[in-house]
């Protein structure tokens, strides 16, 4: 497979590592100094296209790809409030799109289990539920895309909590996500359910970003010779 890298810091480096030690050649690889390179017919020799920039970049670098008929895995954070517009352009392009908020096969094991114990303590609303997200100085965004997508989880099916907040609230209509930043800290998410009689809490440690680079391979590799929208559960079997 012949991979376009759209995004060359840290992570882009180790997909680039990732991908070559399952036989994959990487043809294109993307970067703020190179963007004269990002063209639609660069991209059309690739057999899919990886996509981790940032907030600001993500949106308009998707719409390019997927108007190049390229399969598109995206690990782009910060933009999703115009995901139903990405979603519904891949359909009328016939084209090819996965996004997933963590790519790690660890955290989307988390987010089932999170939906479990969110329809478990649905009914118990004496047990107040919170999350705390950790991550290195240099993310971009705050909270991250993984925490929003536990926070999305819990709101579906928790009657006490109507929104998600980035910040301590005395509404006990809001659902804190609290967010640190500190080196190193490749990614910590802790789902808390508190009582006055004892607390439940769900972790995930990520130790490197090897987890998410290798996840986003296994992406790429699964569009082949697909059309449509998918996400990570299609990918893991989940």
């Amino acid at each position: 497979m012949k991979l376009a890298l759209i995004g060359y810091g840290k992570m882009g480096k180790i997909i680039e590592e990732i991908a070559v030690q399952r036989g994959h050649g990487v043809i294109l690889k993307i970067d703020i100094n190179n963007l004269e390179e990002f063209t639609m017919e660069n991209l059309s020799k690739a057999d899919a296209a990886i996509e981790f920039t940032g907030p600001h970049s993500a949106y308009e670098n998707i719409k390019k790809i997927l108007s190049s008929g390229v399969p598109l895995v995206c690990g782009s954070t910060g933009w999703t409030e115009k995901l139903s517009e990405v979603k519904k352009m891949v359909t009328e392009l016939n084209g090819t799109f996965l996004f997933t908020s963590n790519f790690s096969i660890g955290v989307n094991i988390f987010f089932e289990l999170n939906k479990k114990l969110a329809a478990l303590m649905s009914s118990h609303p004496d047990y107040e539920v919170g999350i705390k997200e950790i991550h290195h100085t240099q993310k971009k965004d705050a909270p991250s895309g993984t925490a929003i997508s536990l926070a999305e989880q819990i709101l579906e099916v928790n009657k006490k909590k109507k929104r998600w907040v980035n910040k301590n609230s005395d509404n006990v209509e809001d659902l804190e996500i609290i967010s640190e930043r500190t080196d190193p800290a490749p990614g910590t998410h802790i789902v808390k359910y508190a009582s006055t009689i004892d607390d439940i809490e769900i972790i995930h440690t990520a130790h490197s970003r090897k987890g998410f680079a290798l996840g986003a391979v296994m992406a790429a590799e699964f569009l082949q010779g697909k059309k449509g929208n998918f996400t990570m559960k299609e990918v893991l079997g989940l």
